[in-house]
């Protein structure tokens, strides 16, 4: 199930005349000899707040050198079949660097960062970046919610009317990505939509085409790693704590007292969620940690406190509350109704769980939004990808659970790579050499950018370093 958040990142200098669109305006000459037009730049802040729907909220102070950075937000229909009907506002971010070179579409799969970053592709290529946020994510929620419109394509419709609305200003290749999630959000809007860019770089991207069918999740556990140890401590561990669920959930409710905590929209009691918890335990181990951090599972002679210190790092007691869980509701519902979700077997803990079939996305919503899956919409796209796709470029990682069900793209023009002993946070860096060349090659080729001039800026760490809070446990 995805995941995570936020903190803008402000290092102020000067913008550059260099970040400015060239687009220009004849100014009328005056009364008098009549003097050569002059010629002013339009400002891009002009510019992006004269397109129709786009608000620009504000330009905070430039990230870095080179770099303009604005928040936006964008009027959307709820629903595009009736694009005269009621609206919302989708936040989006622009990291402008300049008309002259490429845009990178990033969709977020999630909310939007509230900070300034560039994705993969956009270091690569020294190119501008849209971060959109994805509807329903509040604020990005239409009010009232008709949740029956929050589908792939109607999502993929709110990031095909933004790139139409600034491909005027931005007129160099378009390049989408995204992570996790997100990836899978660039996957759709390609296949509902593919003329809109010209290639897509998609990092962890899972792919559901059968959800009744998720051996390949009890493959994965049963299979990951160098070694077995670390698979058989962790399985050991779940079973353990569910073993002490009496001590670890009078535990857990101390927690959430503390904490204001509650249970009472999603699991409806603590010992439900800590059932869950428990599950996720062995997941989330291996989605963002490394093979080894093994050494810190802890075994069978641990005191209760060192137990729920552990799930609580690794899974997180947090998560499954209602002021954790409630945030992803629109991913847990969009899993519920057609991305699907994995649901590995646990045959190992059998006869210590208390919730039959707990583990699925219906499960980690509130009552009224669970929903009955639609086969139909992943397995179109499935279909797609594996037969009439092109320049699309997947990376997984070998120790990423999300990968055991991956695309497999047709071979026009599109590749997949796996980052060995990578887990969710695999990208074109944590390729082997080769791969990595090959996927950077790629990329530029695909945004019409010779490696000569995808040199990137000369103070961008602000910009390219990676924020966990921009990470949580569904995708």
């Amino acid at each position: 199930m995805p995941n995570r958040r936020r903190m803008l990142v402000a290092a102020v200098v000067p913008a550059l005349a260099a970040s400015m669109i060239g687009l220009t305006a004849t100014v009328p000459a005056q009364a008098g000899p009549a003097p050569a037009a002059t010629v002013r730049a339009v400002d891009i802040a002009d510019q992006l707040a004269a397109i129709p729907g786009m608000t620009v909220v504000s330009e905070e102070p430039p990230p870095a050198a080179g770099f303009r950075f604005f928040f936006l937000t964008y009027r959307q229909p709820v629903d595009h079949t009736n694009p005269g009907g009621p609206t919302f506002e989708q936040r989006l971010q622009l990291l402008h660097r300049g008309a002259d070179r490429p845009m990178v579409l990033h969709t977020t799969g999630y909310n939007m960062p509230e900070y300034a970053f560039r994705s993969e592709p956009t270091q690569l290529l020294d190119g501008n970046q849209i971060s959109v946020e994805q509807r329903f994510f509040d604020p990005s929620r239409p009010n009232p919610a008709d949740w029956s419109k929050l589908n792939i394509w109607q999502a993929a419709t709110d990031h095909h009317r933004i790139v139409g609305a600034l491909k005027s200003l931005y007129t160099k290749k378009w390049i989408s990505t995204g992570a996790s999630k997100g990836g899978m959000t660039s996957v759709y809007h390609r296949r509902f939509y593919p003329r809109d860019v010209d290639g897509v770089v998609a990092y962890v991207a899972p792919n559901d085409p059968n959800n009744r069918e998720d051996r390949a999740y009890d493959e994965f556990f049963d299979s990951v790693g160098a070694t077995s140890a670390c698979r058989t401590a962790l399985k050991a561990f779940q079973a353990e704590a569910l073993s002490r669920r009496t001590d670890l959930v009078t535990m857990y409710e101390a927690f959430a007292a503390e904490n204001d905590l509650h249970f009472d929209q999603v699991f409806g009691s603590a010992d439900k969620a800590f059932e869950m918890t428990v599950l996720d335990t062995e997941w989330a181990f291996w989605q963002y940690n490394r093979e080894s951090n093994c050494g810190s599972v802890p075994g069978p002679d641990a005191t209760n406190e060192q137990i729920f210190a552990f799930i609580d790092q690794i899974a997180g007691f947090s998560f499954y509350a209602d002021e954790g869980i409630l945030f992803y509701a629109p991913y847990y519902y969009q899993a519920a109704t057609e991305l699907g979700w994995p649901q590995p077997k646990f045959k190992y803990l059998k006869g210590l769980l208390h919730y039959p079939n707990l583990y699925q996305a219906n499960s980690s919503l509130p009552a009224d939004l669970r929903s009955r899956h639609d086969a139909w919409p992943m397995v179109d796209v499935d279909s797609w990808v594996t037969r009439t796709a092109s320049q699309m470029l997947f990376v997984y990682g070998s120790n990423d659970p999300w990968g055991a069900e991956r695309f497999q793209p047709s071979g026009k023009d599109s590749f997949v790579y796996t980052a060995p002993g990578a887990n969710h946070g695999a990208n074109i860096a944590a390729l082997n050499p080769a791969d990595a060349a090959a996927a950077r090659a790629t990329v530029l080729r695909w945004a019409g950018v010779s490696p000569a001039a995808a040199r990137s800026a000369a103070d961008t760490s602000v910009l390219d370093s990676r924020d966990p809070r921009n990470e949580r446990r569904p995708l």
